[in-house]
């Protein structure tokens, strides 16, 4: 008995190992890497909104907030790490009061990389604004802190703007 059922085990085994394999196949087509390509692009942004968004204050924001934006002084200023220092854009969003600017009148804001004038924009109406450029290479150091602010040269009752998130991407 026990050799009848080795005998048809070993038959079974033989005809599972003489299955035809499938046919050999081309490897797909290469192609060359896209120029400048990031799988994972950087980003050092501190929303107003986000649980540690106090741990990367600087200067010039108000602790008391809603949930999405924050109060600012004359000079709100951020923290953040660099994981590059290539192809780094300064990103802020923001709102200037209506309210406010029938105070102070048309505002010039000044964007700071690190203490630096990265440029400065002349804003005369209220309402949400955006303001994005591209860094200089060499303004930022990969690993490093910078800090990331803004300056409001008109303040009304000690309140700038209204911040909603700022820092750096890639």
């Amino acid at each position: 008995m026990k050799r009848r059922l080795a005998l048809v085990c070993a038959a079974v085994l033989a005809e599972i190992g003489c299955q035809n394999m499938p046919e050999p196949y081309a490897p797909p087509v290469q192609r060359p890497a896209a120029e400048n390509f990031h799988p994972y692009r950087m980003q050092a942004i501190v929303s107003m909104s986000d649980d540690d968004a106090q741990t990367h204050f600087v200067q010039d924001l108000m602790p008391i907030a809603t949930s999405t934006w924050r109060w600012t002084g004359k000079k709100p200023t951020v923290r953040v790490k660099a994981r590059t220092g290539e192809d780094l854009r300064y990103t802020i969003d923001f709102v200037l009061p209506e309210e406010h600017l029938r105070k102070t009148g048309p505002v010039n804001i000044a964007f700071l990389l690190n203490d630096r004038v990265l440029d400065q924009v002349h804003y005369g109406s209220a309402g949400d604004q955006h303001f994005e450029k591209p860094i200089p290479v060499g303004w930022v150091t990969a690993g490093q802190d910078i800090t990331v602010g803004a300056e409001i040269d008109k303040v009304s009752a000690d309140l700038g703007m209204v911040l909603m998130r700022i820092g750096i991407t890639q």
